[in-house]
């Protein structure tokens, strides 16, 4: 099975890119099913629009799930008149979709975290934790640090943290993907809008050139 990670956004367009931005997110789910893969939505962040995305982040898992990511990775062009605005002349609307290979991430490595036990913070008499069983946890190589203290087993808040850390680290692993690819894509946007890889056009969202 392969595991490819999508990420749709609108760079720094307007309101008619970020509508842009939820149809494509519509399109693709639809093309995955069709294709026998599953998807996973990870974010969403909304513009100011309603029913508009800033951006918008997916997983996609299955057989040759690489390949059907690549057939929408690029610039997408939306042909249409502006619904926001009655009279913008401005009919081109430009987004940018990137894919990531989950294996090309680092590697999730428990020798990483370091821990640091304390006494778990209560009321006080008889009910205040006197063992030091709750943890703080680090992992050094992202800076990511957790506390734990909701078990009164030290060994099962260090379980709990690791695994809340490895989460957050797969996250901040596709947050700095995801912040290095919006930095390329504000520098060559304009070059790239010449060879949109896929193109839409109207209200309906109809492809009229395939990637």
């Amino acid at each position: 099975m392969e595991k490819q990670i999508l990420h749709i956004t609108s760079g720094k367009g307007p309101a008619e890119c970020c509508l842009a931005v939820a149809f494509t997110l519509r399109e693709i789910i639809k093309d995955a099913t069709y294709n026998a893969l599953n998807i996973e939505v990870v974010e969403r962040i909304k513009g100011c629009e309603k029913n508009t995305l800033l951006s918008a982040t997916i997983v996609v898992n299955g057989k040759n799930a690489i390949s059907f990511c690549n057939t929408w990775t690029g610039v997408l062009l939306w042909i249409c008149e502006s619904p926001f605005r009655k009279f913008h002349k401005r009919k081109n609307w430009f987004i940018g979709i990137q894919s990531y290979n989950k294996k090309l991430f680092s590697p999730w490595l428990e020798n990483d975290v370091v821990f640091q036990t304390m006494r778990a913070s209560g009321p006080g008499g008889q009910h205040v934790n006197k063992v030091e069983s709750a943890v703080r946890a680090k992992h050094l190589p992202s800076g990511i640090t957790v506390v734990v203290s909701e078990s009164r087993s030290q060994i099962q808040n260090k379980n709990e943290a690791l695994k809340r850390i490895k989460v957050q680290y797969e996250a901040w692993q596709l947050k700095q993907a995801m912040i290095s690819q919006q930095e390329l894509w504000q520098q060559h946007n304009l070059l790239e809008r010449g060879k949109p890889a896929n193109v839409f056009e109207g209200k309906t969202f109809k492809k009229i050139k395939n990637g």
